[in-house]
């Protein structure tokens, strides 16, 4: 398939959301928890999340807030400040996906879709208790992207719950051992393989490919 931007345009709908969503290759499948005082607590899957910086610990997601469409996740982290990002795993992955239908804002997509909330620390935001691995953030700021009118929502880390032994010594954490899954475009699943790891890139350890 060859697609200049003219051909692009004409694809069918469904097929260029699809095709666009997927071609820039596997993205983290999380779960992200908010809670407000006057809508209760909400779940959402979002495979947008992306690493902003590390000092200070920074995470971020894309968010299209819609005057038409209701967006409980981006409502919620602006009333209420805290939010968490879960791992969705293989044994929650079906559960996790449905949490992306458009429920009413009553009813908790904990409930529906079969997953525990859990409270650590007296944290606000509520944890997937069947993640293995759980990130708690503080809203930091959000970022209008002109483009596409969408917004980048930044947080920063406040907690982190991984069990140590899905760490490894330099302190990267084993994305196989955690069963951490991997989407491909919306709703397609992957399961995430170690195949090699490198020394950091230095020019005067350069190895002799030739």
């Amino acid at each position: 398939m060859k697609l200049n931007k003219s051909q692009i345009g004409k694809l069918d709908y469904r097929f260029r959301i699809r095709l666009i969503n997927s071609i820039s290759g596997p993205k983290p499948a999380c779960l992200i928890g908010t809670k407000s005082v006057t809508k209760g607590v909400n779940l959402g899957i979002f495979n947008s999340i992306t690493h902003i910086g590390s000092n200070p610990p920074l995470i971020g997601f894309i968010l299209r807030p819609n005057e038409k469409v209701r967006r409980d996740t981006y409502d919620n982290i602006l009333e209420e400040k805290y939010f968490t990002i879960n791992h969705v795993n293989s044994s929650i992955s079906e559960r996790s996906h449905w949490t992306s239908a458009k429920f009413d804002s009553n009813i908790s997509e904990f409930d529906v879709c079969n997953l525990t909330e859990e409270y650590i620390n007296n944290f606000y935001a509520p944890f997937v208790k069947e993640s293995h691995v759980k990130i708690g953030l503080k809203f930091s700021e959000k970022i209008k992207i002109k483009s596409n009118n969408t917004f980048l929502i930044i947080g920063e880390i406040i907690n982190i719950y991984i069990d140590n032994f899905l760490i490894e010594d330099d302190g990267t954490l084993n994305l196989e051992k955690c069963d951490s899954l991997s989407v491909g475009g919306l709703n397609t699943y992957y399961k995430l393989k170690q195949v090699s790891q490198f020394p950091y890139a230095r020019v005067e350890n350069l190895p002799d490919f030739t």
